[in-house]
């Protein structure tokens, strides 16, 4: 399942965060991510306190990596709309849903302000780059200078969110798919 140049560490860092998106803090029992990850029964201990700690590293990558995927494509060319429209139409495993929003629906993850904080960081980053980005597009003269970057930038996280949610409950990424269309369609550049 890993590589085999993989370290226990990183397999238990890896394990860990495929076990939280499927089946939540409470349900990531040390058992299961040690079996998932081929280590031996000290090695979780070897390597982190216990399972707070493991569970705070694979977070942390999780949300690391989900900046750097929301980066490559709200940093890339295009004008402040098209960025915004590759945001929402990146390819997603929709019926997965987010592993970084997954875990606000966690109590655990929610309680523990450690825990937490890694989600927190990483959806406020990706709504202060978009709130940017539409501040630059109404600079440009590309969106309505009454548009209020942040608030657009919540109903876009909003959107993704809640079609992830949609499309889970429907067994369809059709809900997600038309979330997308119609937050497109109301954001539409004005005509020259």
């Amino acid at each position: 399942m890993y590589s085999e140049g993989m370290s226990t560490s990183e397999r238990l860092i890896e394990s860990t965060r495929e076990l939280l998106w499927e089946r939540g803090y409470v349900g990531t029992s040390p058992k299961a991510i040690l079996e998932r990850a081929g280590a031996g029964q000290g090695s979780m201990y070897h390597h982190f306190k216990g399972k707070p700690d493991l569970a705070l590293a694979a977070i942390r990558r999780t949300a690391e990596e989900m900046r750097a995927t929301a980066a490559g494509v709200l940093d890339g060319p295009g004008t402040p709309y098209q960025r915004i429209e590759a945001y929402l139409r990146r390819e997603r495993d929709v019926l997965r849903g987010c592993p970084v929003g997954r875990l606000t629906m966690d109590p655990d993850v929610i309680a523990s302000a450690e825990l937490r904080a890694p989600v927190d960081e990483t959806l406020d980053w990706i709504r202060e780059r978009i709130a940017g980005l539409v501040e630059e597009g109404k600079t440009q003269g590309q969106f309505a200078p009454s548009l209020d970057g942040g608030e657009i930038a919540a109903a876009v996280v909003a959107t993704v969110q809640g079609g992830y949610v949609l499309a889970r409950a429907s067994g369809s990424p059709a809900a997600f798919d038309a979330g997308v269309r119609g937050l497109l369609s109301l954001l539409a550049p004005r005509p020259a």
